[in-house]
């Protein structure tokens, strides 16, 4: 049987087994043909990340703008954005993204705690940083939660008592 891409779903699957296995030019390659057929949010999100392995962090963006235009009501997207945004340092855009995501899934944990990391980082809010521990011990990604302590950690002027306490919650 010969593969194509309606044959085998959209080929996001093997596009990713192919940038774990360092072929980003095939990943690249299978989207392609992937969207010969269709375009789907799945096929950008894949983009998104190859190009974020391969270090263009403007691709990554472009990718997943494309895969927000294609399913605009995915809370999942705006956070994967956020996250993009914040490792660029643009933590302003990052809580704005956020925000939106949540106008979909308000109560979804990751949003919730990048919500308050971010706006931690970009205001040094004491309340934010709060926020961000009290909600931590429920994230299920540590190395998420990790990343999103870091960001906040860093904000401007928050007291030093309050980020001990957090970095005490963040290594357990």
């Amino acid at each position: 049987m010969v593969w194509t891409p309606k044959a085998c779903g959209n080929g996001s699957g093997l596009a990713i087994l192919l940038r774990a296995c360092g072929l980003t030019d095939a990943s690249f390659a299978l989207c392609d043909r992937a969207d010969s057929v269709g375009r789907i949010m799945l096929t950008e999100v894949v983009r998104a990340g190859t190009w974020r392995t391969l270090g263009d962090l403007q691709q990554t963006v472009a990718a997943f703008e494309r895969a927000l235009a294609l399913d605009p009501a995915n809370w999942s997207l705006y956070l994967d954005l956020a996250d993009v945004r914040a490792e660029q340092g643009d933590f302003a855009s990052a809580v704005r993204l956020v925000d939106q995501g949540r106008g979909y899934e308000p109560a979804e944990l990751s949003l919730r705690a990048a919500g308050a990391a971010y706006r931690a980082r970009l205001t040094g809010s004491p309340a934010d940083l709060s926020e961000l521990v009290e909600l931590a011990p429920d994230l299920p990604n540590d190395s998420y939660r990790d990343l999103l302590f870091d960001h906040a950690c860093a904000g401007p002027a928050l007291p030093a008592e309050l980020v001990a306490a957090a970095r005490r919650v963040q290594t357990g």
